[in-house]
């Protein structure tokens, strides 16, 4: 039997934490996630891993956009990144035991793993120990099949979700990914539906879907009509 994931789309999930840099807030930091918690949503934030295998939080493979530094994320450590600021803010890059940390529980998290060639099974062993000794609700997912399959081999009952985008053409790739790594939920991009396979992953098997990235009126529309659940940024839902 499925494992009942109706948390998953209860609450809209705000994207990289309920952010905005304007307010000293920004993507995947710390203080997003409390803006995130203390609103109500549910938190969707990025994971990669440090120079010496700490899993932090972040989006960007390279640090410039960010922080301005030059160079990849990957080539320091947790200590060195965890004092760089983001966006010219008092905002550091946090380390996923200091995101699970500060939410405790209070969100459900939906955690996407970016690509790490390589380095699938160490971030894998990084993710399912912390979340081992989490409490709260939390789900991982990403766009990367490798990384998927080091998860289920780590932890076969941890959630699983497929992050996804593409039209029709992209059906087989998918297919075989959602068959071959039994994914429990699927985050597709919301520009890219109605697209057969989610659709009917969703209402044919109850697979739950989820849509990225929702910023527009329009796009939250069309959520409403293919998705159980949005997630969003630029806007309180």
């Amino acid at each position: 039997m499925r494992e009942d994931l109706s948390w998953l789309t209860a609450r809209p999930i705000a994207h990289r934490g309920y952010h905005d840099a304007a307010a000293g807030r920004p993507e995947n930091t710390l203080a997003a996630f409390e803006a995130a918690a203390t609103a109500g949503y549910a938190i969707e934030c990025d994971l990669h891993l440090s120079a010496d295998d700490v899993a932090v939080v972040f989006h960007d493979d390279e640090l410039k956009r960010l922080t301005g530094e030059i160079g990849a994320l990957g080539a320091r450590t947790a200590e060195e990144l965890g004092r760089l600021n983001v966006l010219g803010s008092p905002e550091n890059i946090p380390t996923l035991d200091a995101m699970l940390g500060l939410v405790a529980g209070r969100s459900p998290l939906v955690i996407e793993l970016k690509h790490s060639p390589g380095r699938e099974a160490s971030l894998a062993r990084q993710v399912v120990a912390r979340l081992a000794k989490y409490s709260g609700q939390a789900a991982v997912m990403s766009f990367d099949p490798a990384l998927l399959a080091a998860i289920r081999r780590e932890d076969p009952a941890l959630p699983l979700g497929l992050t996804a985008a593409g039209n029709w053409r992209d059906f087989a790739k998918h297919f075989r990914a959602i068959l071959n790594l039994r994914v429990d939920f699927i985050s597709y991009g919301i520009d890219d539906l109605p697209t057969p396979l989610p659709i009917l992953a969703n209402r044919l098997f109850g697979i739950p879907l989820i849509c990225w990235t929702v910023r527009t009126e329009a796009q939250r529309r069309k959520a409403r009509r293919w998705a159980g659940q949005i997630t969003f940024e630029g806007f309180a839902a």
